[in-house]
């Protein structure tokens, strides 16, 4: 069984989300960011992270692609060109939309109030508006952002829709990207982690 450390309302509803997609056995020590419960396994105080075994594992983008590679879904091998074209998709969502939204709340909430920027949040508004056109481009008319199969960025990308509309009270405008999340946020295990997430 694996343990996941972290409350679901952090990013460790990634990670929440992947064990339901892969139908795992799993709890849940739903301990906060900074928390002494956070800072026993990870010096930066951030989760989540995932306990299997003896073994700590830190960052949800991390723990996602290792549930996947271990249970061989939601994933393509590695050393494959199909392999290449994920990853270059997981580093999408990272590099441009969860930078975005996480600078975005350094400048909110995060941050002692004296260095937050009204400037530095209106420049992330305006670096996601572009990686959602971005994101259109690439997309095209596929179902997932590899065509046909649901894999670990589409899980990323999907967190990022909520945590944007739900979070950062941003916009996504109808069309094909607002079509594809509500694709992505629609599938079931997406569903069971956000009602685990919200009766925490």
């Amino acid at each position: 069984m694996y343990k996941l450390i972290g409350s679901p309302k952090t990013r460790s509803i990634r990670v929440l989300w992947m064990l339901e997609e892969l139908g795992a056995d799993y709890e849940i020590d739903p301990v906060g960011p900074r928390s002494d419960g956070a800072l026993a396994f990870n010096p930066s105080g951030k989760v989540p992270m995932l306990q299997d075994g003896d073994d700590i594992i830190i960052d949800s983008v991390a723990i996602c692609q290792y549930l996947a590679d271990k249970h061989g879904k939601f994933t393509y091998p590695a050393g494959t060109i199909e392999r290449a074209h994920q990853d270059s998709w997981t580093c999408f969502a990272i590099d441009e939309i969860d930078s975005a939204l996480w600078f975005f709340a350094k400048n909110s909430f995060i941050l002692p109030e004296e260095l937050r920027s009204q400037t530095a949040r209106e420049a992330c508004k305006f670096e996601f508006d572009r990686a959602l056109g971005f994101l259109e481009q690439r997309l095209g008319d596929r179902t997932y952002v590899m065509g046909g199969e649901f894999t670990v960025p589409d899980l990323l990308l999907g967190h990022l829709a909520g945590w944007a509309t739900a979070g950062a009270k941003w916009n996504i405008p109808a069309g094909p990207v607002a079509d594809y999340f509500t694709r992505v946020r629609s599938r079931p295990a997406c569903v069971k982690a956000l009602e685990i997430r919200d009766k925490g």
